[in-house]
Parts: C-alpha cells; sequence; structure tokens
C-alpha cells in the first residue's frame, strides 16, 4: 500500500489527550498532529523518536498533519489505525493471503451482528467469511502482543465472529502487527487477562486466528510474514 499524499519527518515530544501528538519537524517548527490510535502505543511512544507525517494538504482542517510512523530501535512502526484494514483487503485481492485464497467478492465495512461492523466480508464459492482485523504494536523481544490496554470493544468483537462461526460462516481474527521485527504472536494477558481468555474460548468454538507481520517504511505499508500464534 502507497502512500500518496507527502509526508514530513520530525522528532515525537509528545503524545497526550489521545489524539494529539506535538512533533518537532526537521526545519524546527513544532506543529500539533492528530495520533490516529486509540491504544496506549506501549513502547512505541519514546521521546525525541523519528517520526513520519502524512500532510493532508487541507489548511481548512483543524490538525493538518497525521502522525503515521515513528521509528524505535531502528524499527519503524505504523501507529495509524486507520491503515491496517487497507492493507489487508489489498493482500487478500492480491492472493498473498493463500488462507484467504478462494473467493470472488470483498467487501469493507459491512454491518452485522450486534451493531457492529466486519472489516472485511468475503463471499464466494466457499461460502461467507468474516475478517476482523486487529491492528497492533505492542511487541516485547521478538513477540508481538495484543492489547495494549484493556479493550471490551475488542472482546465484543470476538464474541461477534464466534456467534457467525457457529451460524455456519467461516469467522477469522486477523491480527495485523504493524511492524516487521516479530517472529511471533500471543494475547497480552498481563495487559488483559479476560481478552486472552476470550481469544482461545472462540478459537476452540471455530473462530480461525491468524497473525501477518507488516513491512514498513515511511512511504508505504505491505504485508509480510505469517507469524506463530501463541496461545498455550
Amino acid at each position: 500500500m502507497q502512500i500518496d499524499l507527502p509526508l514530513v519527518q520530525g522528532r515525537l515530544l509528545r503524545r497526550y489527550k489521545r489524539f494529539l501528538a506535538d512533533i518537532e519537524l526537521d526545519d524546527g517548527e513544532v506543529i500539533i498532529a492528530h495520533c490516529p490510535n486509540t491504544g496506549s502505543l506501549l513502547g512505541c511512544q519514546p521521546e525525541g523518536a523519528r517520526a513520519v507525517l502524512r500532510d493532508s494538504q487541507n489548511p481548512e482542517r483543524k490538525l493538518r498533519y497525521t502522525w503515521q510512523t515513528v521509528e524505535v530501535d531502528g524499527t519503524w512502526i505504523n501507529v495509524d489505525t486507520s491503515l491496517p484494514n487497507a492493507v489487508v483487503a489489498e493482500a487478500i485481492e492480491r492472493g498473498d493471503v493463500p488462507e484467504l485464497a478462494g473467493y470472488e467478492g470483498l467487501r469493507r465495512e459491512v454491518k452485522y451482528g450486534q451493531n457492529s461492523r466486519i472489516d472485511v466480508l468475503l463471499e464466494g464459492a466457499p461460502g461467507r467469511c468474516y475478517v476482523e482485523v486487529k491492528s497492533t504494536t505492542l511487541a516485547r523481544g521478538d513477540q508481538a502482543l495484543f492489547p495494549d490496554a484493556v479493550t471490551e470493544r475488542g472482546r465484543k468483537h470476538l464474541e461477534e465472529l464466534a456467534n457467525q462461526a457457529e451460524a455456519g460462516d467461516r469467522a477469522v481474527i486477523f491480527f495485523l502487527i504493524s511492524r516487521g521485527d516479530v517472529t511471533s504472536f500471543a494475547p497480552a494477558d498481563d495487559i488483559d487477562p479476560v481478552y486472552g481468555e476470550t481469544l482461545r474460548a472462540v478459537v476452540a468454538r471455530g473462530v480461525e486466528a491468524l497473525a501477518y507481520s507488516t513491512v514498513v517504511k515511511p512511504h508505504m505499508l505491505d504485508l509480510g510474514q505469517r507469524l506463530p500464534i501463541v496461545l498455550d
């Protein structure tokens, strides 16, 4: 997935009020950028880290710039949660996700369940496949973890997927790790033990779990390698 809008680089000064980040541009100007991530961004916001901003080119927008990526210990990490769904959808359409191949139709943001929207709905000869994409940035060592904060909404999505699986459809929880320096994935049980318990329970009920890394560069994001999921 190529980023078409112009990019500028700087250094992260601080992230605050969840959706705001102060960035010092390379020319010394300090701007307030939109932070499109509701998580804690644990481990992804060291002061002084290199940061990439996307320029909306809209001077009428309250916050013209969006914080897109950050560099931590030499690794670029995508912090913009509006991008992973498109990355996954494009990869499926290209045939880069063999586990989700064989469907003729792909729709995004389709209403289903109890007032929910599925990120990707695949339809075709194999039937229907509901794909919920979760972007995760947290890593400890070479293992990616989700979530980075307690998420009641995330648990609701797991239950909705389990209901679809029990109704006879395929249901997939797709963890897109928004970085490329990891080799496995596991639920962050110490952060949200209930989420970990729910994930294991819905897998036992028929939900399929996939995890992929992401190739992240300032100007692009692309699907990386499939990672083993550790649930034991």
